[in-house]
């Protein structure tokens, strides 16, 4: 869902796992020689949730104050129930801490990492290798739960148990980059020997003790740190660039904390992932309803099945005129439909300027959230994120004054520009020395750490507002042109999306490539944007290809994703 949307934020949050290169990928991540942390501008292309404010309250709490009869308690007796107030609230966390090291150190694991991601500007190839270090734990069936992060792009992973000096060589079982979740196994029994897992609790209250156990920067052995809870709301996960709920603590998360947990009362009620650049002890942790739908998505299809969309973007009703112009009665309230994703099963059941009233039954405010626990709030987007793939959800609305209710099959939504393109190695096309790439955000974040200033803006724009129009849609452009005889002049022609070939207009990438590759004509045109024409002779560009792959030392002309698809075509 978008409230109200702004395409752009800051992200001044930071992940925490510790990289010994200081290779940037698509976020930045801490540097373990420099001890500082560079953070990229976010763009959210996706839903970006209205910000809601939680009340600091535990439930069935009693006021601490009274305004009947000798109200105002003495200074004296203030100051005495304050000081006896932190004792306890110290007690609490040096309990927890003693709870957390008694649990954690036959299950929290140091892991070891090396990765290399791929070069955007240059997709044939890889950038140079770079290891990094992070943190997990053994829940049950044998499996380590860690960040997605700590083992992203990887191409060797290896897990070490508090005590041992042994490393042992893992698997990624299943990753799931918008949850910032990952699962890995260890084939070696001998691993396994010892190892207690630990088990999932609940949502921490508001100023609960919690205590993060992991193996951050300034040393080699495990260490706990010591927090409160200080906020439970959706926040932007910053590996994924996506919205899910999260909980703040006031511990402090440094660099190699990344997938360890945060205990409470022995069990475990968060995945440590990011901080907050520039501000002292904001740590945030995953709560237990985002890890429990990732392992139940693994669980039941293998694999990682992702988080559902409604696919709206709406937009508050809390001016009373706007209320009163779409007919809702006072005792109503909803938010209002402002777009709708043609991919989802709401573009054929909602239309435009309908209010949204309830979500399962669950009667949403004209800010967009709903009750939540005692006192807090929080928005409705976190209970369409916790419904399976193909799970139906009951949605009313109001349309002309009158109420309705509809029932909708809710799904994983892709953009039509990804965010991320983890693990993945990215499509190309080469022809006479066009490079011919899907647009992606990992390709625009190439252009440095103010990408959103200095990347072409027409495409940041698409990239960033854009909707699909059918499935597998994507937005392909000329990145680059490899000079040649066959291509001089057309140099300027990069950084550009390519609409139509000999007339055809494309679908994606893999359309364009069968749209060359069994061309008929004597000659090839591409219709650009901003009505730029590309034409060349067909034979002509073909023998030069191969000479300019051979010159560029490239070892395809064509991505082995798309290989494998034309075969298959």
């Amino acid at each position: 869902m978008t409230m109200g949307a702004s395409f752009r934020t800051i992200a001044r949050l930071r992940l925490c796992s510790i990289s010994s290169s200081s290779s940037l990928l698509n976020f930045t991540i801490s540097n373990s020689k420099s001890q500082h942390a560079l953070l990229l501008p976010i763009p959210i292309p996706i839903p970006i949730h209205i910000s809601t404010s939680t009340i600091h309250a535990k439930p069935n709490s009693t006021p601490l104050f009274s305004n009947h009869n000798n109200a105002a308690l003495s200074s004296v007796a203030l100051r005495r129930f304050q000081s006896t107030l932190a004792v306890a609230t110290h007690a609490d966390l040096e309990t927890d801490a003693y709870s957390a090291i008694e649990v954690a150190l036959d299950s929290v694991v140091k892991i070891f990492t090396v990765s290399s991601g791929p070069n955007y500007f240059l997709p044939w190839q890889n950038k140079s290798q770079r290891e990094s270090m992070g943190s997990g734990f053994v829940i049950h069936g044998k499996r380590i739960l860690t960040n997605a992060h700590v083992v992203a792009d990887h191409t060797f992973v290896l897990v070490r148990k508090h005590g041992s000096p042994t490393k042992y060589r893992a698997q990624v079982q299943a990753i799931g980059h918008e949850c910032d979740l990952a699962i890995l196994v260890v084939e070696n029994e001998e691993f396994w020997e010892g190892v207690n897992p630990l088990e999932l609790g609940e949502i921490p209250f508001l100023q609960e003790a919690v205590a993060v156990v992991g193996y951050p920067q300034g040393g080699d052995n495990i260490s706990v740190t010591k927090g409160v809870v200080s906020r439970v709301e959706p926040t932007q996960y910053v590996h994924g660039a996506t919205q899910l709920m999260a909980i703040q603590i006031d511990a402090a998360i440094n660099p190699g904390n990344s997938g360890g947990p945060a205990i409470m009362a022995k069990k475990v009620v968060g995945v440590a992932f990011q901080n907050l650049s520039g501000a002292e002890n904001i740590g945030y942790i995953i709560p237990v309803p985002v890890i429990k739908h990732f392992i139940a998505g693994v669980e039941e299809s293998g694999k990682y099945v992702g988080f559902c969309s409604l696919g709206l973007s709406c937009q508050p009703t809390e001016n009373i005129q706007l209320r009163n112009y779409f007919q809702m009665r006072k005792d109503m309230t909803g938010v209002l439909v402002s777009k709708i994703n043609p991919l989802s099963d709401a573009h054929n059941i909602l239309k435009k300027d309908d209010i949204i009233l309830a979500f399962d039954g669950v009667p949403i405010a004209n800010d967009g959230t709903v009750s939540f626990r005692n006192r807090e709030r929080i928005t409705f987007d976190h209970l369409v994120s916790m419904k399976k793939p193909n799970e139906t959800a009951v949605i009313r609305v109001l349309r002309g004054g009158e109420e309705q209710e509809f029932s909708i099959i809710l799904r994983p939504l892709e953009p039509l520009v990804p965010v991320h393109q983890f693990d993945k190695l990215p499509s190309y096309y080469i022809f006479a020395g066009l490079v011919f790439i899907p647009l992606t955000q990992p390709y625009l974040h190439e252009y440095g750490e103010d990408w959103y200033n200095t990347c072409p803006r027409r495409l940041c724009e698409r990239a960033l507002r854009e909707l699909p129009k059918k499935a597998g849609e994507q937005l392909v452009i000329l990145s680059q042109v490899l000079m040649d005889d066959v291509n001089a002049g057309y140099e300027r022609l990069a950084e550009i999306q390519v609409k139509k070939i000999n007339g055809v207009e494309i679908e994606n990438l893999k359309h364009l490539c069968q749209l060359v590759e069994k061309n008929k004509e004597e000659n090839v045109r591409f219709d650009l944007d901003d009505e730029r024409v590309i034409v060349l002779n067909y034979e002509v560009a073909k023998i030069a290809t191969s000479k300019i792959l051979k010159r560029h030392r490239i070892p395809s002309a064509i991505s082995i994703d798309l290989v494998d698809e034309n075969q298959n075509s």
